[in-house]
């Protein structure tokens, strides 16, 4: 368009890779910063040149989308308004108190109190996140996030960790809730994953290496500053936790990825003493472990394991003083289709949710008989879960519902009589009538036969003669659904004339375990032609057409949207790739990337293997940029972000600008002070959200004309 101004130009300095044989040569990547370790840590220090580079990006896309600044100030205000900005969860009991986080009108952050159990008040405020981000903004610091709060067993100390930067590097805390006075810890390094013994003595946490990974765990005496060292992780391809079960009798630490895991108990008793091995590692064995202790059977484990073929998990029972996988006893059977998603335990009840095409359902099974009682839910497309209480011995279970149409509740169940009492439903202080809104749930047929499911959100009465513009969202990758749930935001594209989709494609869990497999490694194509397969459907059912519909997704979703632009860009108005995973090849070439090794399970290891190199040579998206129409692109990045790095949305959008043969604009937004999840307060994450939403309505409208 000739009203634009002209794009960033960046230069072309051709770099010659060699591996396995194969070349290639990469003209962008002298936008990689070899100091991004540190870079991560202070973004101060990012190269002249590139900073210099980013800074006249986002300038370009401000001026291309200045016209859309009064519609994102519009959104903005209107998804504020749906939010009850004074709201609070509901109390959680544990022993003398309750716990909650409450919001103030105008706060960004969450504030932690306690008052006495079952008793209104008198509150006391444990943690104000709102105050203590208005002290770093104080000193300097543009990001701040709490990333977990956890108060001891003895109630007298408050344990948090936080973010300073969007790295993800975070720095412990510990506050004493008899004189308020908190203590920075000295761990500046940690993953933000911690645990604090039942005893209330010990702080087991989890430290995060230069390169951003999680290698080690150690253990100090809360009032301490000591560590010993309780575990080392030898495989760099291996993810790091630690936590506590329900039951407090054990501290488990556990490792995985992709394709296997290894837990370790730790007896709470005695939390100096070693670990032990469950069941050591086993290539293509997945388990984790609950403790669900019975009169007769004090050490009952149960295991939620893929051994033996049971694709979508099956329950097994064993003894903690004999956990090994040779000692599994078969309890809950695989059914193919029916995912058993996560296994809960308390003193009476077993809770586990199950996801069924696309939908949850809770099933509870009680100690005495074993007898099994279903909680589903009957709308088209759905949400359900539950959330654990802090005690072990209770008859109460918190389960959440939501719908697209439907905003969140919360109930109470009592597990012995089946009822359920509603405690809190979403407020929506600007109003919200779901009547007006009407949630489906189709299905797509992809090229091999396999049924996609996909939801869809529209004013009710909408017409489907093609005309609408539609948002389709995707991810695929992981084995992560995404949950057909209730958004105050979507809100702000469907009330003005949007069909808002969900295509849930391979990669994802939705369909269970085997959907993901299906979605993955050699097969990874199925999530890109299964989205296709979802725009093409939702066309010829009239809900849009070719060239009006806008395709969104981020991080692994954002390969996604790298891959079908280069596959179908005639289907699209516009693309919204957020901090979009699209320089495949080169990152799982780079084993010093933070997610580099423990992700080869999940695409492949090009280092080593040629058929892995060739197979991520034939999707990546920016390796397969080439000269077509590309329709409208807006990525976005973070600065700080440690899993997809600034350079890959940068990089990739400089290629798409020197292939593209149409006039569509290319746009890049590099949040300079943020890292993977954006802008941490509730209300400055509603600007990016804005964003997207305002290029998909002006990306749509340019279409049009």
């Amino acid at each position: 368009m000739s009203d634009l101004p002209p794009p960033p130009a960046a230069a072309r300095i051709p770099l010659r890779r060699e591996q396995l044989g194969r070349v290639r040569t990469d003209d962008y990547a002298w936008m990689e910063d070899d100091n991004w370790q540190k870079v991560l840590r202070d973004p101060s220090v990012l190269r002249a040149d590139v900073r210099a580079h980013l800074t006249q990006e986002n300038a370009y896309t401000a001026a291309v989308l200045a016209s859309t600044e009064a519609l994102q100030a519009e959104i903005v205000a209107e998804i504020r308004g749906r939010m009850k900005e004074d709201d609070s969860s509901l109390p959680a009991a544990d022993g003398p108190w309750d716990y909650r986080v409450r919001y103030e009108t105008g706060g960004q952050h969450p504030i932690h109190v306690r008052t006495p159990r079952g008793a209104e008040g008198p509150e006391e405020v444990l943690l104000d996140i709102d105050r203590l981000a208005a002290e770093e903004t104080a000193r300097g610091a543009s990001y701040f996030d709490v990333v977990d709060v956890q108060h001891t067993d003895d109630h007298a100390r408050l344990v948090y960790a936080a973010d300073l930067q969007g790295s993800e590097y975070c720095r412990i805390y510990v506050k004493d809730l008899a004189t308020g006075v908190t203590t920075d810890t000295g761990i500046d390094a940690s993953t933000g994953d911690f645990a604090v013994s039942p005893d209330s003595r010990f702080l087991f946490w989890v430290f995060r290496d230069e390169n951003g990974r999680s290698s080690k765990v150690f253990r100090r005496p809360l009032d301490g500053t000591e560590d010993t060292l309780v575990y080392q992780e030898a495989d760099e391809g291996m993810f790091l936790s630690v936590g506590v079960s329900a039951s407090r009798a054990f501290l488990m630490i556990s490792s995985g990825n992709h394709d296997m895991t290894e837990t370790w108990l730790i007896d709470a008793a005695d939390p100096t003493g070693a670990p032990r091995l469950v069941e050591p590692r086993t290539e293509g064995l997945r388990y984790s472990v609950v403790h669900w202790p019975a009169a007769d059977q004090p050490g009952r484990l149960v295991i939620h394991t893929d051994a033996d073929g049971a694709v979508d998990f099956q329950l097994c029972l064993a003894d903690a003083a004999d956990p090994g996988r040779a000692r599994w006893r078969p309890w809950i059977a695989h059914e193919p289709g029916r995912y058993i998603v996560t296994v809960h335990a308390t003193a009476h009840h077993l809770i586990r949710l199950e996801r069924v095409n696309a939908n949850n359902r809770i099933v509870t099974t009680r100690a005495a008989d074993l007898s099994e009682h279903v909680i589903s839910f009957d709308e088209p497309a759905y949400v359900a879960g539950f959330q654990p209480g802090y005690e072990f011995d209770t008859a109460t279970l918190r389960v959440t519902y939501q719908s697209p149409t439907t905003p969140a509740s919360w109930y109470d169940y009592d597990l012995a009589t089946h009822a359920r009492t509603l405690r809190k439903t979403q407020e929506v202080p600007s109003g919200h009538d779901p009547a007006a809104y009407e949630a489906r749930r189709l299905y797509a047929t992809a090229a091999d036969g396999a049924e996609v499911p996909i939801t869809v959100l529209m004013r009710r009465g909408a017409v489907l003669d093609g005309s609408a513009p539609l948002l389709l969202y995707g991810y695929g990758s992981y084995g992560i659904p995404m949950n057909p749930g209730f958004s105050v935001s979507r809100l702000s594209l469907v009330d003005r004339g949007f069909v808002f989709a969900i295509a849930h494609v391979r990669g994802g869990s939705e369909k269970g375990w085997g959907w993901f497999l299906d979605g993955r490694g050699a097969k990874k194509t199925n999530t890109f032609t299964d989205f296709i397969a979802c725009a093409e459907h939702l066309a010829e059912a009239g809900y849009s057409r070719a060239g009006r519909m806008v395709a969104m997704g981020g991080s692994a979703g954002g390969m996604l949207m790298g891959a079908v632009a280069n596959l179908r860009p005639d289907l699209w108005a516009g693309i919204v790739a957020q901090v979009p995973f699209v320089d495949v090849l080169n990152t799982m070439s780079d084993e010093t990337l933070p997610l580099t090794p423990p992700e080869w399970p999940e695409w492949g290891n090009p280092l080593v293997s040629e058929e892995a190199y060739d197979r991520i040579a034939a999707y990546s998206p920016y390796d397969n940029v080439t000269d077509k129409a590309y329709p409208a692109v807006l990525a976005t990045g973070g600065l700080s972000d440690p899993r997809v790095t600034y350079w890959e949305p940068a990089k990739w959008v400089a290629k798409l600008r020197e292939h593209t043969t149409g006039t569509a604009p290319i746009l890049l937004k590099i949040n300079m002070d943020a890292g993977h999840a954006g802008a941490s307060g509730r209300f400055d994450g509603l600007a990016e959200v804005a964003l997207d939403y305002a290029f998909a309505i002006w990306a749509g409208e340019r279409a049009r004309h």
